[in-house]
């Protein structure tokens, strides 16, 4: 298994195509500059009535198959 962090920043307006199913996956750039491709759907519990905003760990299988996916913990500060 591999896993990614991934910021995303989509507006509400711009997710409604996603959660019309107009679209069907979101390609976005993670932190260390990979491009990934994931399901649309698995990202509809984290919207909010601004987007969803905010960065996601994303699991992905040993053949690149979306697993699974986490809000991110935010860094403790010192």
């Amino acid at each position: 298994m591999q896993t990614v962090r991934v910021p995303l920043n989509i507006s509400a307006d711009r997710f409604q195509a996603y959660y019309q199913g107009v679209v069907e996956n979101v390609v976005a750039t993670t932190h260390d500059g990979r491009t990934v491709q994931f399901p649309a759907r698995v990202l509809r519990p984290f919207l909010s009535y601004q987007g969803v905003q905010g960065t996601f760990d994303i699991t992905f299988d040993a053949n690149l198959k979306f697993q699974a996916i986490r809000r991110a913990s935010r860094p403790s500060s010192s």
